[in-house]
Formats: structure tokens, sequence, C-alpha cells
């Protein structure tokens, strides 16, 4: 009976050995996902600050005033 003991005892080490390794697995995955959106998120805010510079620069921005084609005749 001790080979059968230590049998079952060699799989539940192993079952919370692979346990454990999931869980880390897990953990440094979640921490990649999350800094990954907060990168994300801070492009987006400086991406929308630069469009909103451009907009407000162009509308600031005297518009050029198209030449009257002449009229011969």
């Amino acid at each position: 009976m001790t080979h059968d003991d230590s049998s079952a005892r060699d799989r539940a080490e192993t079952r919370q050995a692979q346990a454990q390794m999931r869980a880390a697995q897990g953990a440094e995955a979640m921490a990649e996902y999350r800094a990954l959106a907060v990168a994300e998120d801070a492009k987006t805010v400086r991406l929308r600050a630069l469009r909103l510079a451009r907009d407000a620069a162009e509308a600031a921005a005297p518009k050029p005033v198209a030449a009257k084609p002449r009229r011969r005749g």
C-alpha cells in the first residue's frame, strides 16, 4: 500500500504545482493586459489632444479667399 499512497501523493503534488503555475501565468497575463490597456488609454488621450489642437488651429486660421473667375465678353 505504500506505493499507492506515495503515487497518490505524487499526483496530488503535481496537480497542486500545475494549479499554482496556471495561477501565476494567469496573474502575469492579467498584468500584461492591464498594462496594455493603460498604454492604449494614454495613447488615446495624446492623440485626442493633438486632434483638438489641430482642429482649433484650423478654425483660427483665416480661410483663403478664392479669386472670382473673370468673365469675357
